[in-house]
């Protein structure tokens, strides 16, 4: 296998994803062939270099994994939280995977889990235009022109939120979609016009729906759904 850097080694043997696995370089938790490495430039070869990450020896291995999961309020979307639920306490499996971007803890839906860190990346990137669908609850109804503002774009943590789509069903009931995932992104939209969200769910990912799923449930991506993720 050709030299790869260190991060994406971490990535592609189910350990974390790339961004998690540079403050994990940088925080001296990795290991090659026994010496702490904290250079985020380090490139290491699968086939003769021993990776270790808290002492755990890394591998990568051929079976990829793709999983659909309906996460409840409560839990964590991080692979490691002292003191706290994480979401990889639901799962009942021995391979290591690692969440695609987030979900805050008191929110609920759909998370996709993987140790595909080439996919993790395409799903996360914004030029990829992926969709992300959310049903929104809030504490009070808000005025079609507040949601015509988050439509449009706001200006949020020093940028301007791309446009988004919005179908009201009922005075404090809206879905919307999203096409970039910032951090608490729908609460901040919300808060920036007058409003609070007092219920969160995802329930798309992409071409990934939660339909059928039960809360705190998951299921492995079908052939279907993993092919058309490949293509976005």
């Amino acid at each position: 296998m050709p030299l790869v850097r260190l991060q994406k080694f971490l990535s592609m043997a189910g350990v974390c994803s790339r961004r998690e696995g540079e403050k994990h370089i940088t925080g001296g938790l990795v290991t090659v062939n026994g010496d702490v490495v904290t250079q985020l430039g380090t490139k290491v070869d699968s086939d003769t270099d021993m990776v270790r990450f808290n002492g755990k020896p890394c591998t990568i291995t051929g079976s990829l994994i793709y999983i659909a999961l309906n996460k409840p309020e409560g839990y964590v979307t991080t692979c490691s939280q002292p003191g706290d639920k994480i979401v990889l306490d639901i799962l009942d499996i021995d391979q290591r995977v690692y969440p695609v971007g987030r979900l805050d803890k008191d929110s609920t839906g759909l998370l996709i889990l993987t140790n595909d860190g080439n996919m993790h990346h395409r799903l996360l990137h914004p030029s990829f235009d992926h969709e992300k669908e959310y049903e929104v609850t809030l504490r009070k109804p808000l005025s079609e022109k507040a949601l015509k503002k988050i439509e449009k774009g706001l200006p949020l943590m020093g940028t301007k939120t791309r446009p988004a789509k919005i179908k009201r069903v009922s005075p404090e009931f809206f879905r919307i979609i999203l096409k970039e995932g910032k951090n608490r992104q729908i609460r901040r939209m919300v808060r920036k016009v007058g409003g609070r969200v007092e219920k969160l769910k995802r329930t798309r990912f992409a071409n990934v729906s939660l339909q059928g799923l039960p809360i705190g449930q998951w299921r492995y991506l079908t052939g279907k759904e993993k092919k058309k993720l490949t293509k976005i």
